[in-house]
């Protein structure tokens, strides 16, 4: 029973984890976007993307010119040509890219369309893009309190004015605005979310693997790889949506639009359009819009929150942002989730105390096999009680082995008389695996957890460079299992998973986060004395039943 305990539990955790390494999505469907109202939702495709009509040759470009707005938490850049997001440096976060250097985290990419802005209008796209706007400031300070900057920009009779609002203990960014000269139909305002989230960490694979659109609608939210994205053509998604976000592992660039007066807090973001724009075998950019309706008058409203994925700072948007940083998979993260959210907790919250991440998650690790020790002692001793009645049971199977209704009777009236529950020593043995994935998520996905570094690793969310601490989980695997079969009798099945297990889980581990086999290798340890006390308890009732079979 309980080596295919194990073995289960090693393929369970094989089946959730791998895929989460190894796996490449599939490209999506492709399927019309809607540029109508969200109640209800058309599925018209819109017309190509077109050069923006000759609304003035006479047009003289002036100078590229950026706003920079500073506050405690950010420094955003704001071009007057398009007036769209140029830069987004987060100052309590350094760059990791190679090359960079101790310089903060940029997220805004080279060729940023972030909150470029392109107006779709009977059968014409007239884009913003290369508009020159005119800035209420050349510069402003968020440090001291909330600031607003406004630009304008026109074109014969069309005219467009962008309002942002910035906060200083936020990253989220209120934008509001109007486009004059529109017809009685109005129209939808494209806005700009490519092509990517810059490249911030060490390893640009991992990066580029964990590059996502994120959509959240009236239900769950739904993730889609920028690598999975098809090129034959462009990938719409139909809304409503409440928000969309291109993330990556550790940052996010996301629209906000929720229809306060409609009941369920509809999205007001109709649709969303991505096309990969670079020619890699998994795309890394693309060409990403969200269509939002406008009226005739031409008002539009919608917020944009560009910073990190800090659990609390998502959670506290409401209209589960949280989400766009999952914590396990759709129909994992149920159990998951909160498992996850705690350990995420209580790590944080050891190290606002002073203790390094690394030390933490020892104690963690300590204090999760302390509180484990009843049930895993209950488990053990079930385990004995199984062993000592295996002589009668292998006399039952064989008294009644042409009659298999009378021996399952046999056995359970053998179960009773002896207080053994068959079952009782296999339960226990999974509690420890919703932690053990969900401590898998908080490495994968924690920001706090970014660069965190423990004696020679330097960033317990990645592998261990010198791959030392796997090894040392593998071999603490193999105590585990020697000490737990001292006073069994030995089987070539016993023998095999002794030295394959550690083997197995091992490699299974290796490219893990460095954190995630800390975690583990300290269980196996902790775990070590209460499984020498049963062993030891075993190697006496061995004895005893020795004695009496004598007499």
């Amino acid at each position: 029973m309980d080596r295919r305990v194990i073995l289960a539990v090693v393929l369970m955790m094989a089946i959730a984890m791998l895929p989460a390494v190894l796996s490449k999505r599939t490209p999506l469907s492709n399927r019309p976007i809607s540029t109508a109202p969200p109640a209800p939702v058309t599925a018209t495709p819109p017309p190509a993307l077109t050069p923006a009509p000759s609304l003035d040759t006479t047009v003289t470009e002036v100078p590229e010119r950026v706003v920079k707005v500073t506050g405690p938490l950010y420094t955003y850049g704001v071009s007057t040509r398009g007036a769209r997001l140029v830069e987004a440096t987060l100052s309590q976060y350094k760059s990791m890219a190679k090359g960079e250097g101790d310089v903060p985290v940029n997220l805004v990419a080279a060729h940023s369309d972030l909150l470029g802005l392109a107006l779709l209008s009977g059968g014409d796209t007239v884009s913003f893009r290369d508009w020159d706007f005119t800035p209420s400031s050349e510069s402003l300070d968020v440090r001291s309190g909330e600031a607003v900057l406004t630009l304008q920009a026109a074109r014969g009779e069309l005219g467009i004015t962008v309002t942002y609002r910035f906060t200083p203990d936020n990253y989220l960014v209120g934008v509001t605005g109007q486009v004059t000269g529109l017809g009685p139909n109005g129209g939808t305002l494209l806005i700009g979310l490519g092509p990517t989230v810059r490249n911030t960490e060490s390893d640009s694979v991992l990066h580029q693997r964990e590059l996502a659109i994120v959509t959240k609608g009236l239900k769950e939210s739904e993730k889609h790889t920028l690598g999975g994205l098809s090129r034959a053509a462009p990938t719409d998604l139909a809304g409503p949506f409440e928000w969309v976000a291109v993330k990556s592992k550790y940052f996010v660039a996301a629209l906000f639009a929720v229809d306060s007066t409609v009941s369920g807090s509809a999205g007001r973001l109709t649709a969303l359009r991505a096309m990969p724009t670079d020619t890699r075998k998994r795309p890394a950019e693309a060409d990403i819009r969200a269509s939002l309706p406008l009226p005739a008058a031409g008002q539009f409203h919608y917020s944009l929150y560009a910073g990190p994925l800090e659990y609390h700072r998502l959670r506290a948007m409401g209209h589960d942002f949280y989400d766009v940083n999952p914590y396990g998979w759709p129909g994992f993260r149920t159990i998951i989730r909160p498992v996850a959210v705690a350990g995420r907790w209580l790590l944080v919250k050891m190290h606002s105390l002073g203790i390094a991440y690394g030390v933490g998650l020892i104690l963690f690790g300590i204090m999760v096999r302390l509180a484990l020790w009843p049930l895993n002692q209950k488990a053990m001793r079930s385990s004995m009680a199984m062993q000592a009645v295996q002589p009668l049971m292998k006399d039952l199977q064989e008294r009644y082995k042409n009659d298999p209704q009378k021996l399952q009777q046999e056995m359970f009236k053998l179960y009773k008389e002896h207080n053994v529950n068959p079952f009782g020593g296999c339960w226990p043995m999974l509690i420890p695996m919703p932690i053990l994935l969900a401590l898998f998520f908080v490495f994968q996905n924690t920001i706090e957890l970014r660069g965190a570094p423990f004696l020679w690793i330097t960033d317990l969310s990645m592998r261990d460079p010198l791959f030392i601490i796997p090894i040392l989980m593998g071999l603490s695997m193999y105590l585990v299992s020697k000490i737990g079969q001292l006073g069994m009798e030995s089987t070539p099945q016993m023998k095999t998973m002794l030295y394959m297990m550690p083997v197995m889980m091992t490699v299974l581990f290796f490219n893990f986060p460095a954190g995630l086999n800390l975690y583990y290798a300290v269980q196996n340890v902790a775990s070590i004395p209460q499984q020498w006390i049963i062993a030891k308890e075993r190697q006496k009732s061995a004895v005893l039943r020795t004695v009496s079979s004598k007499r």
